[in-house]
């Protein structure tokens, strides 16, 4: 077995290559080619806590992987000194079920949700987007940038958070880092972030709208990467009603997706107004983006094929390139 750790998988998944890995793993899963079932809760209510399991098989392309991922959520963590996300990646053989490698889940879940909006970002928004605006300054936002840095020609990014220490340290990590450019600029409002914005980025817990809709510019193109139960919600309904909605998995969204469920449920919506999976886009059997001026929303709770397919990737890559440590098993 091999097992590798969160420096191990920085290396194994170059962002460019891992877009292309997402890319697949929703055309296999809206082609009916994986078996991925709702995720599964198990509260640990003597300390507040929860741990998420996340199994899939993908048969993409004479690729198939199959794992299980284990993610919890203790908040008591940081005054222990540990971090508040815990996760880790188990990879099975898919012929036989023997288990091939253990993966450091919180770098490979930042890393692929990252290259999910990549993915959304290439395939809807405006070619010439130039500006980005990321809501939450954590490992989720990086990724994001980085992600959506490698498919449009970004040069003007700008970062908000409710905590400023938040923000600097964003700065000073990222700026300049190709292919991120050197103008990130911290925003003092929620508005001054999004008037400015081309593609927009979401990555928090709130359980509120985290901006206005009027304050959109027309043709932004939105990736809503938090928000993953259904007591969440970083956008407003509004823009939900507006604009064209694609999500990673419509029986995960409808099923976790506060974005979603609060507007079906309000009426402002309904199901139907899911314009397409990533997926179907990915495989030509539903259109994009339709004219310059169209607000398009990529909304994803995160779907097991994801892990699946970065996994892959990340073992091959490894065994290229010598890293990881060998277990008897």
């Amino acid at each position: 077995m091999i097992i590798l750790n969160a420096d191990d998988l920085r290396k194994a998944l170059p962002m460019p290559d891992v877009i292309q890995a997402m890319k697949r793993a929703y055309a296999a899963l809206s082609d009916g080619r994986a078996q991925v079932p709702l995720r599964t809760h198990l509260p640990i209510p003597p300390h507040d806590a929860v741990s998420i399991f996340m199994p899939a098989f993908v048969d993409a392309d004479q690729d198939q992987a199959l794992v299980v991922k284990a993610v919890s959520l203790f908040p008591n963590n940081p005054t222990k000194g540990l971090a508040f996300i815990q996760a880790a990646v188990l990879v099975l053989d898919s012929e036989t079920g023997c288990p091939l490698a253990l993966l450091e889940g919180s770098r490979l879940t930042a890393i692929r949700t990252g290259a999910a909006s990549g993915a959304a970002t290439d395939l809807l928004a405006r070619p010439d987007s130039h500006t980005v605006a990321i809501f939450g300054a954590g490992a989720q936002g990086r990724t994001q940038l980085e992600a959506v840095s490698h498919v449009r020609e970004i040069q003007t990014v700008w970062v908000y958070d409710t905590n400023p220490n938040q923000i600097a340290s964003f700065i000073q990590e990222l700026a300049g880092s190709a292919p991120i450019p050197a103008d990130i600029r911290p925003a003092r409002t929620a508005q001054q972030a999004v008037r400015q914005a081309d593609i927009f980025c979401t990555a928090t817990t709130s359980s509120i709208p985290v901006f206005s809709d009027a304050d959109l510019k027309p043709g932004v193109h939105i990736n809503a990467i938090g928000a993953y139960t259904p007591e969440m919600q970083e956008v407003p309904p509004e823009t939900v009603a507006r604009a064209l909605v694609v999500v990673d998995s419509r029986l995960a969204s409808l099923a976790e997706a506060g974005d979603l469920i609060q507007p079906i449920q309000q009426r402002i919506i309904s199901p139907d107004h899911i314009h397409a999976e990533i997926g179907e886009l990915v495989l030509g059997r539903k259109t994009g983006r339709t004219s310059k001026s169209q607000v398009t929303l990529f909304k994803s709770v995160g779907v097991a094929v994801q892990d699946a397919m970065a996994a892959q990737l990340a073992l091959k890559k490894a065994q290229e390139m010598g890293l990881g440590q060998v277990v008897k098993w």
